[in-house]
Protein backbone atom coordinates (compact mmCIF):
# COMPACT_ATOMS: atom_id res chain seq x y z
CA UNK A 1 0.00 0.00 0.00
CA UNK A 2 1.47 3.42 -1.12
CA UNK A 3 1.37 6.22 2.02
CA UNK A 4 -1.26 8.67 2.40
CA UNK A 5 0.74 12.05 2.73
CA UNK A 6 1.14 13.70 5.83
CA UNK A 7 -0.36 10.30 7.66
CA UNK A 8 2.70 8.12 9.72
CA UNK A 9 1.99 4.25 9.20
CA UNK A 10 -0.18 3.65 13.03
CA UNK A 11 -1.21 7.20 13.05
CA UNK A 12 -4.19 7.38 15.65
CA UNK A 13 -5.73 8.40 19.16
CA UNK A 14 -7.29 6.51 21.92
CA UNK A 15 -9.65 8.39 23.71
CA UNK A 16 -10.09 7.30 27.61
CA UNK A 17 -11.49 8.29 31.04
CA UNK A 18 -9.56 7.97 33.78
CA UNK A 19 -9.28 8.58 38.07
CA UNK A 20 -8.38 12.47 38.70
CA UNK A 21 -6.22 10.62 40.97
CA UNK A 22 -4.43 9.54 38.08
CA UNK A 23 -3.04 12.84 36.95
CA UNK A 24 0.48 12.85 37.86
CA UNK A 25 0.87 9.44 36.09
CA UNK A 26 -0.89 10.62 32.80
CA UNK A 27 0.74 13.77 32.25
CA UNK A 28 4.09 12.08 33.06
CA UNK A 29 3.58 9.55 30.30
CA UNK A 30 5.00 10.76 26.81
CA UNK A 31 2.25 9.10 25.07
CA UNK A 32 -0.44 11.45 26.30
CA UNK A 33 -1.72 14.19 24.04
CA UNK A 34 -3.86 16.08 26.15
CA UNK A 35 -5.92 15.51 29.74
CA UNK A 36 -9.27 17.23 30.38
CA UNK A 37 -10.73 17.92 33.83
CA UNK A 38 -14.85 17.83 34.48
CA UNK A 39 -15.94 19.94 37.42
CA UNK A 40 -17.41 23.02 38.02
CA UNK A 41 -15.58 25.53 40.40
CA UNK A 42 -11.61 24.79 41.98
CA UNK A 43 -12.03 20.97 42.74
CA UNK A 44 -10.69 19.70 39.87
CA UNK A 45 -7.07 18.65 40.12
CA UNK A 46 -4.55 21.93 39.75
CA UNK A 47 -1.68 20.91 37.00
CA UNK A 48 0.05 23.84 34.76
CA UNK A 49 0.60 21.54 32.16
CA UNK A 50 -0.07 22.35 28.72
CA UNK A 51 -1.50 19.40 27.80
CA UNK A 52 -4.49 19.61 30.80
CA UNK A 53 -7.38 21.78 30.54
CA UNK A 54 -9.76 22.06 33.33
CA UNK A 55 -13.14 22.81 31.97
CA UNK A 56 -16.51 24.21 33.90
CA UNK A 57 -18.44 21.33 33.69
CA UNK A 58 -20.51 19.12 36.36
CA UNK A 59 -20.23 15.71 36.02
CA UNK A 60 -22.87 13.81 37.22
CA UNK A 61 -21.15 10.65 40.21
CA UNK A 62 -17.60 10.62 40.64
CA UNK A 63 -15.46 13.51 38.25
CA UNK A 64 -13.43 11.49 35.72
CA UNK A 65 -10.79 12.74 33.81
CA UNK A 66 -10.49 12.71 29.47
CA UNK A 67 -7.60 11.01 28.42
CA UNK A 68 -6.11 11.21 24.79
CA UNK A 69 -3.41 8.79 24.03
CA UNK A 70 -1.10 9.15 20.70
CA UNK A 71 0.35 6.31 19.31
CA UNK A 72 3.86 8.99 18.88
CA UNK A 73 5.86 10.61 22.11
CA UNK A 74 4.36 13.84 22.48
CA UNK A 75 6.10 17.36 22.50
CA UNK A 76 4.18 19.99 24.16
CA UNK A 77 4.59 23.74 25.21
CA UNK A 78 2.47 27.01 25.54
CA UNK A 79 2.97 30.24 22.56
CA UNK A 80 3.34 33.67 23.69
CA UNK A 81 0.11 34.51 22.84
CA UNK A 82 -1.16 31.79 25.80
CA UNK A 83 -1.84 28.86 23.22
CA UNK A 84 -1.49 25.52 24.71
CA UNK A 85 -0.51 22.61 22.20
CA UNK A 86 1.16 19.37 22.41
CA UNK A 87 1.60 17.20 18.78
CA UNK A 88 2.83 13.92 17.71
CA UNK A 89 3.97 14.35 14.16
CA UNK A 90 0.61 13.91 12.91
CA UNK A 91 -1.80 15.25 15.73
CA UNK A 92 -1.69 18.38 16.83
CA UNK A 93 -4.06 19.67 20.12
CA UNK A 94 -4.70 23.44 20.84
CA UNK A 95 -6.36 25.09 23.52
CA UNK A 96 -7.46 28.68 24.08
CA UNK A 97 -9.00 30.36 26.93
CA UNK A 98 -10.44 34.03 26.32
CA UNK A 99 -11.46 36.51 28.42
CA UNK A 100 -14.86 37.83 27.06
CA UNK A 101 -14.28 41.15 28.82
CA UNK A 102 -11.09 41.51 27.24
CA UNK A 103 -13.04 41.66 23.56
CA UNK A 104 -15.73 43.60 24.16
CA UNK A 105 -18.09 39.82 24.80
CA UNK A 106 -18.85 36.57 23.54
CA UNK A 107 -18.57 37.88 19.69
CA UNK A 108 -15.34 39.33 20.30
CA UNK A 109 -14.22 36.46 22.23
CA UNK A 110 -14.98 34.34 19.63
CA UNK A 111 -13.71 35.94 16.56
CA UNK A 112 -10.40 36.82 18.26
CA UNK A 113 -9.90 32.59 19.43
CA UNK A 114 -10.67 31.55 15.88
CA UNK A 115 -8.61 34.21 14.28
CA UNK A 116 -5.74 32.83 16.70
CA UNK A 117 -6.38 29.01 16.25
CA UNK A 118 -6.29 29.49 12.42
CA UNK A 119 -2.72 31.82 12.91
CA UNK A 120 -1.65 28.88 14.93
CA UNK A 121 -2.42 25.88 12.73
CA UNK A 122 0.15 26.86 9.85
CA UNK A 123 2.85 27.48 12.27
CA UNK A 124 3.07 24.46 14.37
CA UNK A 125 2.73 22.60 11.05
CA UNK A 126 -0.90 20.79 11.21
CA UNK A 127 -3.27 22.57 9.01
CA UNK A 128 -6.60 20.37 9.28
CA UNK A 129 -8.73 21.17 11.38
CA UNK A 130 -10.69 18.11 12.36
CA UNK A 131 -12.43 18.07 15.46
CA UNK A 132 -13.39 21.85 17.93
CA UNK A 133 -14.82 21.93 20.89
CA UNK A 134 -16.45 25.38 22.49
CA UNK A 135 -17.46 25.65 25.96
CA UNK A 136 -18.65 28.72 27.30
CA UNK A 137 -21.03 30.06 30.43
CA UNK A 138 -24.99 31.10 29.84
CA UNK A 139 -24.95 29.92 26.62
CA UNK A 140 -28.79 30.51 25.64
CA UNK A 141 -29.03 34.02 28.06
CA UNK A 142 -29.98 37.18 25.75
CA UNK A 143 -33.23 37.67 23.73
CA UNK A 144 -33.72 37.47 19.50
CA UNK A 145 -30.50 37.94 17.96
CA UNK A 146 -28.83 39.35 21.35
CA UNK A 147 -28.60 35.36 22.26
CA UNK A 148 -25.06 33.90 23.69
CA UNK A 149 -24.63 31.63 21.18
CA UNK A 150 -25.99 33.50 18.38
CA UNK A 151 -23.51 35.99 18.82
CA UNK A 152 -20.66 33.46 19.31
CA UNK A 153 -21.95 31.83 15.89
CA UNK A 154 -21.35 35.54 14.53
CA UNK A 155 -18.02 35.68 15.97
CA UNK A 156 -17.15 32.35 15.10
CA UNK A 157 -18.01 33.38 11.65
CA UNK A 158 -15.86 36.03 11.56
CA UNK A 159 -12.91 34.33 12.89
CA UNK A 160 -12.76 31.79 10.56
CA UNK A 161 -13.25 34.24 7.74
CA UNK A 162 -13.59 32.80 3.96
CA UNK A 163 -13.74 29.16 4.58
CA UNK A 164 -15.50 26.64 2.22
CA UNK A 165 -18.38 24.89 4.29
CA UNK A 166 -17.68 21.58 2.93
CA UNK A 167 -14.28 21.41 4.79
CA UNK A 168 -15.68 22.57 7.95
CA UNK A 169 -14.46 20.73 11.09
CA UNK A 170 -16.50 18.69 13.41
CA UNK A 171 -17.70 21.03 16.19
CA UNK A 172 -19.34 21.13 19.16
CA UNK A 173 -21.38 24.32 21.97
CA UNK A 174 -22.06 24.11 24.75
CA UNK A 175 -23.24 26.18 27.72
CA UNK A 176 -21.23 26.04 31.18
CA UNK A 177 -23.12 26.93 34.01
CA UNK A 178 -20.38 28.18 36.00
CA UNK A 179 -20.54 31.92 35.76
CA UNK A 180 -16.88 32.35 34.40
CA UNK A 181 -17.58 34.60 30.82
CA UNK A 182 -13.83 33.13 29.50
CA UNK A 183 -14.28 30.89 26.23
CA UNK A 184 -12.95 27.98 26.11
CA UNK A 185 -11.83 26.51 23.13
CA UNK A 186 -9.89 23.60 22.18
CA UNK A 187 -9.10 21.55 19.02
CA UNK A 188 -7.72 18.49 17.20
CA UNK A 189 -6.12 19.28 14.02
CA UNK A 190 -3.94 17.31 11.87
CA UNK A 191 -1.12 17.38 8.98
CA UNK A 192 -3.93 15.12 6.36
CA UNK A 193 -7.14 16.43 5.90
CA UNK A 194 -10.25 14.64 7.34
CA UNK A 195 -13.29 13.93 4.94
CA UNK A 196 -16.12 15.91 6.88
CA UNK A 197 -19.46 14.20 7.29
CA UNK A 198 -23.35 15.31 7.06
CA UNK A 199 -26.13 13.68 8.33
CA UNK A 200 -28.76 12.56 5.84
CA UNK A 201 -31.83 13.31 8.70
CA UNK A 202 -30.31 16.89 8.90
CA UNK A 203 -30.04 20.02 7.39
CA UNK A 204 -26.20 20.75 7.36
CA UNK A 205 -25.72 23.55 10.51
CA UNK A 206 -24.43 26.05 7.90
CA UNK A 207 -27.22 25.74 5.62
CA UNK A 208 -29.49 26.48 8.59
CA UNK A 209 -32.42 29.42 7.57
CA UNK A 210 -32.44 33.15 9.28
CA UNK A 211 -34.95 32.38 12.13
CA UNK A 212 -31.86 30.55 13.81
CA UNK A 213 -29.78 33.43 13.70
CA UNK A 214 -28.34 36.08 11.40
CA UNK A 215 -25.16 33.74 11.09
CA UNK A 216 -25.51 29.72 11.00
CA UNK A 217 -23.04 27.46 12.74
CA UNK A 218 -19.95 26.59 11.27
CA UNK A 219 -19.47 22.52 11.69
CA UNK A 220 -20.04 19.42 9.80
CA UNK A 221 -21.82 16.28 11.66
CA UNK A 222 -18.82 14.41 12.06
CA UNK A 223 -15.55 13.67 10.70
CA UNK A 224 -13.59 10.71 9.40
CA UNK A 225 -9.82 10.90 9.67
CA UNK A 226 -7.70 10.24 6.38
CA UNK A 227 -6.82 6.83 5.22
CA UNK A 228 -4.47 5.12 6.82
CA UNK A 229 -5.30 6.69 10.05
CA UNK A 230 -6.42 4.51 13.02
CA UNK A 231 -7.95 7.82 14.47
CA UNK A 232 -11.94 6.90 15.68
CA UNK A 233 -15.04 8.55 14.18
CA UNK A 234 -15.46 11.83 15.72
CA UNK A 235 -18.89 12.78 16.21
CA UNK A 236 -19.86 16.22 16.51
CA UNK A 237 -22.78 17.61 19.60
CA UNK A 238 -25.82 15.64 18.59
CA UNK A 239 -29.51 16.09 19.77
CA UNK A 240 -32.85 15.82 18.39
CA UNK A 241 -32.91 17.82 15.31
CA UNK A 242 -34.71 16.36 12.52
CA UNK A 243 -34.49 18.83 9.01
CA UNK A 244 -33.22 21.79 11.43
CA UNK A 245 -36.36 21.83 13.99
CA UNK A 246 -36.12 20.64 17.68
CA UNK A 247 -38.65 17.36 17.56
CA UNK A 248 -40.25 16.54 21.51
CA UNK A 249 -39.47 20.06 22.89
CA UNK A 250 -41.10 18.70 26.49
CA UNK A 251 -39.69 15.25 26.51
CA UNK A 252 -36.22 14.36 27.04
CA UNK A 253 -36.56 10.76 26.63
CA UNK A 254 -38.12 11.33 23.32
CA UNK A 255 -34.58 13.82 22.59
CA UNK A 256 -32.88 11.19 23.82
CA UNK A 257 -34.00 8.48 21.21
CA UNK A 258 -34.18 10.87 18.42
CA UNK A 259 -30.19 11.83 19.15
CA UNK A 260 -29.28 8.18 18.56
CA UNK A 261 -31.67 7.86 15.87
CA UNK A 262 -28.99 10.46 14.40
CA UNK A 263 -25.82 9.62 15.96
CA UNK A 264 -27.04 5.78 13.94
CA UNK A 265 -27.39 7.94 10.84
CA UNK A 266 -23.70 9.37 11.44
CA UNK A 267 -22.41 6.00 12.63
CA UNK A 268 -24.34 4.83 8.79
CA UNK A 269 -22.67 7.80 6.66
CA UNK A 270 -19.42 6.80 7.60
CA UNK A 271 -19.56 3.64 6.90
CA UNK A 272 -20.30 3.89 3.83
CA UNK A 273 -16.57 5.53 3.60
CA UNK A 274 -15.06 2.92 5.95
CA UNK A 275 -17.13 -0.37 6.04
CA UNK A 276 -15.00 -1.81 9.11
CA UNK A 277 -16.18 0.50 11.34
CA UNK A 278 -18.81 -1.10 13.78
CA UNK A 279 -21.94 -0.54 12.73
CA UNK A 280 -22.95 0.08 16.29
CA UNK A 281 -21.46 1.52 19.44
CA UNK A 282 -19.42 -0.80 21.83
CA UNK A 283 -15.87 -1.28 22.99
CA UNK A 284 -14.42 1.49 21.04
CA UNK A 285 -16.88 4.30 21.54
CA UNK A 286 -16.37 7.07 24.33
CA UNK A 287 -19.53 9.10 24.69
CA UNK A 288 -19.93 12.43 26.54
CA UNK A 289 -23.62 12.93 27.53
CA UNK A 290 -24.93 16.73 28.30
CA UNK A 291 -28.27 17.09 30.19
CA UNK A 292 -30.12 20.46 30.60
CA UNK A 293 -32.10 19.56 33.83
CA UNK A 294 -29.65 18.13 36.59
CA UNK A 295 -32.83 16.69 38.07
CA UNK A 296 -33.40 14.46 34.59
CA UNK A 297 -29.81 13.15 35.06
CA UNK A 298 -31.37 9.69 36.57
CA UNK A 299 -34.24 8.99 34.19
CA UNK A 300 -31.26 9.91 31.70
CA UNK A 301 -29.17 7.23 33.26
CA UNK A 302 -31.62 4.55 32.90
CA UNK A 303 -32.49 5.31 29.37
CA UNK A 304 -28.72 5.40 28.72
CA UNK A 305 -28.56 1.75 30.29
CA UNK A 306 -31.04 0.69 27.64
CA UNK A 307 -29.50 2.53 24.88
CA UNK A 308 -25.77 1.63 24.82
CA UNK A 309 -24.41 -1.68 25.73
CA UNK A 310 -21.92 -1.82 29.03
CA UNK A 311 -18.95 -1.83 27.70
CA UNK A 312 -19.41 1.82 26.29
CA UNK A 313 -17.57 4.24 28.47
CA UNK A 314 -18.91 7.49 29.02
CA UNK A 315 -19.81 10.81 31.18
CA UNK A 316 -22.87 12.62 31.77
CA UNK A 317 -22.21 16.34 32.37
CA UNK A 318 -24.84 19.16 33.68
CA UNK A 319 -24.86 21.78 30.65
CA UNK A 320 -26.88 23.79 28.98
CA UNK A 321 -27.81 22.88 25.14
CA UNK A 322 -27.62 25.85 22.36
CA UNK A 323 -31.49 25.83 21.59
CA UNK A 324 -33.91 26.39 24.63
CA UNK A 325 -35.60 23.45 23.71
CA UNK A 326 -33.10 21.08 23.55
CA UNK A 327 -32.82 19.58 26.97
CA UNK A 328 -29.83 16.77 26.11
CA UNK A 329 -26.47 16.22 23.53
CA UNK A 330 -24.36 13.58 22.77
CA UNK A 331 -21.18 14.17 21.55
CA UNK A 332 -18.08 11.83 21.11
CA UNK A 333 -15.45 9.26 19.29
CA UNK A 334 -16.70 5.80 17.71
CA UNK A 335 -14.09 3.40 16.64
CA UNK A 336 -13.78 -0.58 16.47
Amino acid sequence: MSAVPGVRPGTGLEVDYADPARLPALLADPHVLAVFGFRAGDAAPPSDDPRYLQVGLQPDGEPQLEVWRSTGAVQCGRDADGLAWASDGALMFGALQIDEARHGGIAGAAEHSYAQLLSALPRHGYPHLLRIWNYLDAIIEGEGDDERYRQFCIGRARGLGDVDPGTLPAATAIGRLDGVRVLQVYWLAARAPGTPLENPRQVSAWRYPRQYGPQSPSFARAMLAAPGSTLPLLLSGTASVVGHATLHGEDTLRQLEETFANLDALVGTARARLPALPARFGAGSRLKVYVRDAAEIPLVRQALSRHLPPEVAYIVLHAAVCRRDLRVEIDGVHGA
